[in-house]
């Protein structure tokens, strides 16, 4: 019996009739059969600030801000996929929409607060007061791991953040970061006049100051202690060579463009080095002041954003296209929430959490070009829903993690992606 996990709904509507009309749970088969792709990497692009659904990914027709008509705010143009329309700020990804799944009715009930639908969308759950949860990065690296061995299963190109986090995980799940693409992580760096022999000797007293501190609690002394060691063998130069962007031919470099391209080209180094999980942020360098967070007088400048994220992440796909690496690598485009076709009173857009726009590529899917669909505005989901458990069940199954287990906070047990359901087509 400790190994069926029912919650309440599913124990009273899951039963089987047995002789005298006793109706019992009918636990044989309850389960579906697990969905599981083949990829080996996942390259999750975060865009801090909400990016809105109407202006990209889901167009409809064109608004007017000046005269409060809703809408898009930009022309949509035609893709690779027949039917399916971007606005046409996305033209270098248009034609490489085989390749990708725009899924256009995510939602949740947050709308109104940065912070929780930022927590939301990387642990997918609210915040709780009593359990700390961890990002979906920290799930798919305790999981799986890294790929190949000298190389850590989880990193984080921008700002540390709780949310980014292993939770109840512990640290053996966390991540290393770094903010600049044009030098490594401090953290694995020696500071200048730690010579190698100095190193070995804080190691040695290192070990004496390990072997002799109680063990009062000897699983968690235990993470930090492979943390440590992890973080002692990622600081030499095997692994710190694959923050050298610089190394990669100008042509390769031009064609991600700026800061946040040079990240996502970071990005496609650190995969074939064996990195698990690259988060890649895109709120660092915002080139309209206000980010994806186009309230007001935001929303004038947002194309060059768009045009930031098309430039990047079209040539991300190409390029791992190109070294074969596409179908073993996930790319996941995510954001804390939407925003509603209306405008308001300055020409920009408010939050909308119940519909909205993330997306996939590659990772060996069977891509759509879209999935989901909206009404005439993209304010509210016709068919098709998916909830960020869904979408978070979606990405452990292409990576070959068990989205139907339990992980454990102490004897806790917690669904592993609150009994998501992954989006079957993309596995047929």
């Amino acid at each position: 019996m400790d190994s069926i996990n029912l919650n309440r709904r599913q124990f009273v509507g899951t039963t089987t009739t047995v002789a005298g009309g006793l109706a019992l749970p009918a636990f044989a088969g309850a389960e579906e059969s697990l969905l599981q792709g083949k990829a080996q990497h996942v390259i999750s692009i975060w865009l801090g600030g909400g990016m809105g659904q109407v202006d990209t990914f889901d167009p409809k027709r064109k608004g007017d801000p000046k005269a409060r008509k809703p809408g898009s705010y930009y022309d949509s143009i035609e893709t690779a996929v027949p039917g399916v329309r971007l606005s046409e700020h996305l033209s270098n990804l248009a034609p490489l929409m085989e390749h990708v799944t725009a899924v256009r009715t995510v939602n949740h009930t947050v709308i109104d607060e940065h912070a929780a639908a930022t927590n939301r969308m990387h642990t997918g759950r609210p915040i709780s007061g009593t359990v700390t949860y961890p990002s979906i990065g920290s799930i798919i690296s305790h999981e799986r791991g890294a790929a190949e061995e000298g190389a850590p299963p989880y990193v984080l190109i921008g700002y540390p953040n709780v949310t980014r986090g292993p939770g109840f995980l512990g640290p053996k799940a966390g991540y290393i970061y770094t903010t600049d693409t044009s030098q490594g992580p401090a953290g694995l760096s020696l500071p200048d006049g730690i010579t190698t022999d100095r190193q070995s000797r804080r190691q040695r007293f290192l070990s004496v100051l390990q072997q002799n501190t109680p063990r009062t609690d000897e699983s968690r002394l235990l993470n930090y202690d492979a943390a440590i060691e992890l973080s002692l063998k990622l600081s030499g130069p095997d692994f710190n060579r694959a923050f050298q962007v610089g190394e990669e031919p100008a042509d390769i470099r031009n064609l991600y463009g700026g800061e946040f391209g040079q990240r996502c080209l970071l990005s496609r180094r650190l995969v074939e080095r064996g990195v698990r999980f690259i988060e890649v942020s895109h709120n660092l360098n915002f080139i309209n002041e206000a980010g994806w967070d186009v309230h007001h007088e935001g929303i004038l400048d947002q194309h060059e954003l768009i045009q930031e994220l098309d430039m990047a992440v079209s040539a991300l796909i190409s390029d791992l296209k190109n070294k074969r690496l596409l179908d073993k690598t996930l790319i996941v485009i995510t954001t804390e929430f939407g925003r509603p076709p209306e405008f308001d009173v300055r020409g920009g857009r408010a939050h909308q959490g119940k519909a909205f726009s993330c997306v996939l590529a590659g990772g060996g899917l069977s891509h759509q070009g879209a999935f989901g669909v909206t009404d005439e505005l993209s304010k509210n989901t016709v068919s098709n829903p998916v909830g960020v458990p869904d979408f978070f069940a979606t990405i452990c199954a292409a990576v070959g993690v068990n989205y139907q287990k339990n992980l454990y906070d102490g004897d806790r047990p917690v669904p592993i992606t609150d009994r998501g359901t992954p989006i079957s087509i993309l596995f047929s």
